[in-house]
């Protein structure tokens, strides 16, 4: 075991994968020389040369479709989003080509491709920098959204994806970059679409993931000394959803808190809601409490942006009001 930065994490990830396969490449916009720009590439093209990490001119549409045509004759191609805001650009080569060319093709084409990269409410980087795009690509057919949250399943998440046969969205947040944790020497792998049981608990279930992980384990520290006792749950994969590690949880705590990063409406957390309500609803003792960002562009203005997210204090009221 040693410490490992998150980006780190990403970086070993992908400098093993490229070394066990020649197939897998890297392309976006300062991808190579400069190092990425949370240099999770950092240094790799001395090792792989400009043709396997790709610097790529400043459009998205562009170096997306390529990257779609390369999965498809069999490139195992990584695009790196210098902002996740900005494959937006990209949207229609991620919608209609990378989600729905395998079965429009009839299963004669597998698109092996990651799409990866910052995104989330960072400090003070304003509206077009600081969005949460999983709920753009959550109803899009064909796609896997998995959402890393610490390096250790950073890394384990990423050596999956590149070796998945369907495009995976692979969101980063901004903050967690500097994270650091321990990753074991001998190589391993995560599910892409299983959630991790964070912690064990008996009075109310919390879902979160990405960042707000760690703003819910900071409020389980002060609710543990008021002598209550949450489960956690880090959703990891956005699409599709485990369900089920959700549903055996609330079997025990009957009550569930969503801690989101995301907007309120059309968010995870409402699809979450959603089939728990069509499904589960038996389950529940209480009505299901949402915790997200508030539906506005977030502001540049630090208070007013600490003001459109959620934090430790509100997480530790919620839970005490849905347990009183």
């Amino acid at each position: 075991m040693c410490k490992t930065f998150l980006f780190d994490a990403l970086r070993e990830a992908t400098d093993e994968e490229m070394q066990r396969d020649s197939s897998v490449f890297v392309l976006g916009e300062d991808v190579g020389h400069y190092g990425g720009s949370y240099k999770v590439t950092k240094d790799l093209h001395v090792k792989y040369g400009d043709l396997r990490i790709l610097d790529t001119p400043i459009a998205e549409n562009s170096f997306m479709g390529m990257a779609i045509g390369a999965a498809i004759t069999g490139l195992r191609p990584i695009v790196e989003g210098m902002n996740m805001s900005f494959l937006l650009l990209a949207f229609n080569q991620i919608s209609n080509n990378a989600g729905m060319l395998r079965y429009t093709s009839g299963g004669n084409f597998k698109i092996p491709l990651v799409i990866r990269g910052p995104g989330g409410v960072g400090r003070q980087l304003g509206a077009e920098h600081s969005q949460r795009l999983e709920a753009y690509f959550q109803s899009i057919p064909g796609l896997k959204i998995v959402a890393c949250s610490t390096p250790y399943n950073a890394k384990g998440l990423l050596k999956s994806a590149i070796r998945d046969d369907n495009p995976v969205i692979f969101f980063e947040h901004v903050l967690l970059y500097n994270l650091k944790d321990d990753i074991p020497d001998q190589e391993y792998f995560l599910c892409l679409d299983k959630a991790e049981l964070v912690r064990l608990g008996s009075d109310i279930t919390i879902v979160t993931y990405s960042r707000m992980r760690h703003h819910v384990m900071q409020a389980v520290d002060i609710l543990v000394s008021d002598n209550y006792n949450p489960e956690v749950i880090d959703l990891i994969s956005l699409k599709p959803i485990d369900i089920q590690t959700i549903v055996a949880s609330l079997k025990k705590t009957n009550r569930l808190i969503i801690v989101e990063e995301c907007m309120k409406t059309g968010g995870i957390g409402a699809e979450i809601i959603a089939q728990v309500n069509d499904n589960y609803f038996d389950l529940l003792d209480a009505p299901i409490v949402r915790l997200s960002s508030e539906d506005i562009p977030t502001p540049y203005n630090g208070n007013l942006e600490k003001a459109t997210i959620i934090y430790p204090e509100q997480i530790v009221n919620s839970v005490k009001m849905l347990l009183s």
